[in-house]
């Protein structure tokens, strides 16, 4: 038995039907141990087997394991029995996107921090490999804080599913939003058919109706295919041109997402980022000084040759014990691919290691703050796939002259912490290093990995 009275595999209380497709609907409910709202997704086994769309929920359920991100609609958990497949997803209190856009269209500064949240996740996308591929406002749903969650992604394409030309081949998508490129069936980039996307949907959301339409569906791709719309006389002039850069029909000249990123409509009002506490604010160092290398916008100072280094924490024979593999209990409640840290030791005082850090800092244009008791912390200048990345780097005295430095991530990318890392960290280091203990790293891929899954399809 699927259900006991309403309650779903004793884990979820179900309650209200929230929507219905041809193969799925989905309920609201209730987690049972930790009471937390949910939207449960029932998909009818039968259904998709005769359809031959059983690997597309395969691929849908591992896609959605990749791209955890604060903009994408989360899946908790996937169960399965002989006749029905369960998601647990995420429950988007603000319904779908569509709703408010179907009411008119939006104020630009609302409309741009959808665009802002939706490129973000897009960006987040295609940084694991993931091509969305059916991006509209029905996707695009909201939360109770009004921020914007990518859902859907049982059309997407993982960057393996690339012919031997590097371009997708399968079309799909919906009609008004789908990318000119698609239509002639001749092979596509993912990334730049999903910018185009993104784009008809910034028209729409400031507009409140679409840039391409027609009711006979061959002069609607014509019009795609010339890009031919028209603009109200109302949208902004940078908006005009960021809209003519993201619907150019030629992909190649099409503008990417970094480039969007960097656009100076884009970056209006994106909120800053605070503080994190009192010590984090007051010791930061000067983000006025120069580099001698004359990069720029790099925020070390150096330090004055009298000042005394501030002593790291001294180690004793327990906390070294205790960093042995045979004695960490951390496996007992994290998993492996959770943990995003890694141990070196180094024969040499701390002022070495602190310099060095502080160089290799420079040169990736992070800047050094709270370097106090051994502690610094590395934070990224701009803002990454998933926020500023930020990186503790703790130094631990063993005796004078030898030192225990543990480097871990404490906010942003998991991807690009290891870039740092891997291609900056351990080069920069390699002259002073005695040996290097780095935690088994994650797979780029299955950094996210929501729980085992229970599914026996």
């Amino acid at each position: 038995m699927d259900f006991k009275g309403n309650i779903l595999m004793e884990r979820y209380e179900l309650g209200r039907l929230l929507g219905q497709g041809t193969f799925a609907k989905v309920y609201y409910a209730r987690d049972l141990r930790t009471g937390q709202s949910v939207a449960i997704k029932v998909i009818d086994k039968d259904k998709v087997s005769r359809t031959g769309l059983i690997n597309q929920i395969k691929r849908e359920i591992s896609i959605m394991r990749l791209v955890r991100h604060p903009n994408i609609l989360q899946l908790y958990e996937v169960m399965a029995t002989r006749t029905k497949i369960y998601f647990a997803l995420e429950y988007a209190k603000g319904g779908e996107l569509f709703d408010k856009v179907a009411k008119g269209k939006l104020k630009e500064h609302t409309a741009r921090k959808y665009f802002q949240q939706l490129i973000n996740a897009v960006d987040f996308c295609h940084s694991r490999g993931v091509y969305h591929r059916d991006l509209k406002p029905e996707n695009l749903l909201l939360d109770e804080n009004e921020n914007l969650k990518v859902s859907d992604f049982g059309l997407s394409a993982l960057a393996e599913s690339k012919r031997q030309d590097g371009l997708l081949h399968t079309t799909c998508g919906t009609p008004a939003y789908v990318a000119p490129e698609v239509i002639t069936r001749r092979g596509y980039d993912g990334d730049r058919a999903d910018v185009w996307s993104c784009g008809v949907i910034l028209y729409v959301l400031l507009a409140g109706y679409l840039p391409f339409h027609d009711s006979n569906l061959v002069e609607l791709y014509r019009k795609i295919g010339k890009s031919e719309f028209r603009i109200p006389n109302w949208f902004p002039p940078e908006v005009r041109r960021l809209l003519l850069k993201i619907l150019d029909p030629n992909p190649v000249t099409r503008i990417s997402i970094s480039k969007i990123k960097e656009n100076p409509w884009f970056k209006k009002e994106k909120i800053a980022r605070e503080p994190r506490n009192e010590t984090e604010n007051n010791k930061v160092l000067d983000p006025s000084s120069s580099s001698s290398d004359g990069a720029s916008g790099s925020s070390i100072s150096e330090p004055d040759e009298n000042q005394e280094v501030p002593k790291p924490p001294n180690m004793n024979a327990f906390d070294i014990i205790s960093l042995s593999p045979g004695f960490d209990l951390t496996a007992l409640f994290v998993e492996p691919r959770q943990k995003k840290e890694a141990r070196f030791t180094i024969w040499g005082p701390a002022s070495v290691i602190l310099s060095k850090l502080e160089g290799i800092a420079k040169r990736v244009r992070m800047k050094v703050s709270k370097r106090e008791a051994g502690l610094l912390k590395l934070e990224a200048l701009k803002e990454g796939r998933k926020g500023i990345l930020s990186i503790d780097a703790e130094i631990f005295e063993l005796t004078p002259s030898f030192h225990l430095v543990e480097v871990k991530k404490s906010n942003g990318d998991t991807l690009e912490y290891l870039k740092v890392v891997n291609e900056s960290l351990r080069p920069g280091l390699q002259d002073i290093i005695w040996d290097w203990h780095s935690d088994e790293q994650a797979h780029p891929q299955q950094e996210e990995e929501v729980q085992p899954q229970q599914d026996q399809m």
